[in-house]
């Protein structure tokens, strides 16, 4: 049994760490950190986690006694708090940007912080990090939209077989945080799809910076608001620089992916959907068609509050602390 605290509990993220860990039978919450809502009981913000008989604290890192800290803390705060908690002797697993790139310069221009504790983080995507995060004591968990666009990618930047990508992903409103803006208030973006930041969003240097590390190939990203709360739908084009069938690419997924336990590559005709992996920790990647013009299409689908964050966050806690990988985390999807 280890011991485990949350800082800032009371949002999103913080409300999946909550839901998966409650039933985590190597786990015990010790503390859950909210300064709003300080004295609160969980259930009144997280209403669906009534069971779970805690209240939020307003207490400080170097006052938490833990074996892991989650950091659900917004951008720039993060690195105000994690470097105490690892000098402490504690393990880190940070959800916001502050740690994700392997350029401090990248994520200063791109997050508009001045770093002001810089340290050596895994990036904490199992499927291409599993035995680093075995053995780190900071995991830099992926941004939700690279984590459906990075698996999406990686198979065919792997082998080379295309120069040019195309990732263009729609996200569910709860991406944006559980603080409503105009962007997100309900007349504003239901019944709508509305681009943004359609050439400068900072995940999309995150993923070349990520698949720069298993092959060459320009990527392009841009991101979409779409009136469902949650899921990310990525759709890759790339374009092929050799004769490959769908066939084989196809195969080339199954066999990157063999042994995955949340990636599933859908079969011929099968196309990924949200609503199959609402709720759950899994990836699924499907189409592989190749037009006329050698563009290949591949698409994929998470969850952005599980995979693309807390049950990724979950998965990475049990590698590093040796329990099963899919522990509390292995529920299909809510479909319909």
């Amino acid at each position: 049994m280890i011991k485990v605290g949350i800082i800032g509990a009371s949002g999103y993220t913080g409300g999946e760490l909550l839901r998966f860990l409650k039933n985590h039978p190597e786990i015990d919450i010790v503390a859950a950190t909210s300064r709003q809502f300080k004295g609160e009981s969980i259930h009144k913000v997280h209403p669906h986690l009534r069971d779970l008989e805690m209240k939020f604290e307003d207490i400080k890192s170097d006052e938490i006694d833990a074996d892991l800290v989650f950091t659900a803390t917004p951008h720039g705060a993060s690195m105000k708090i994690v470097p105490e908690l690892v000098e402490n002797g504690m393990k880190v697993i940070d959800l916001s940007g502050d740690y994700r790139f392997d350029n401090i310069g990248t994520y200063e221009k791109l997050y508009g912080y001045k770093h002001s504790h810089p340290l050596n983080a895994v990036y904490g995507l199992p499927e291409i990090n599993r035995e680093l995060i075995k053995n780190a004591d900071l995991v830099a968990n992926p941004g939700c939209y690279p984590t459906g666009a990075i698996l999406a990618c990686l198979p065919i930047v792997s082998e080379n077989i295309v120069d040019t990508i195309v990732i263009d992903s729609k996200s569910g409103v709860s991406g944006a945080g559980v603080k409503p803006s105009e962007s997100t208030h309900y007349p504003n973006c239901s019944d709508s799809i509305s681009p943004y930041a359609v050439t400068t969003h900072r995940h999309g240097p995150e993923i070349m910076e990520k698949l720069n590390k298993f092959g060459k190939a320009r990527v392009s990203f841009t991101p979409h608001l779409v009136p469902v709360i949650r899921g990310i739908m990525t759709t890759v084009h790339s374009f092929i620089t050799e004769d490959v069938s769908p066939e084989y690419v196809r195969e080339l997924y199954n066999d990157f992916y063999a042994g995955e336990p949340f990636v599933r590559v859908l079969d011929k005709g099968e196309v990924p959907r949200l609503s199959s992996v609402r709720g759950s920790n899994f990836c699924h990647i499907g189409c592989f068609d190749i037009d006329d013009n050698g563009r290949l299409v591949v698409a994929s689908s998470i969850d952005n509050l599980v995979k693309g964050a807390s049950g990724q966050a979950v998965h990475n806690m049990n590698l590093m602390f040796g329990f099963k990988e899919t522990e509390s985390i292995d529920m299909v999807g809510l479909h319909p």
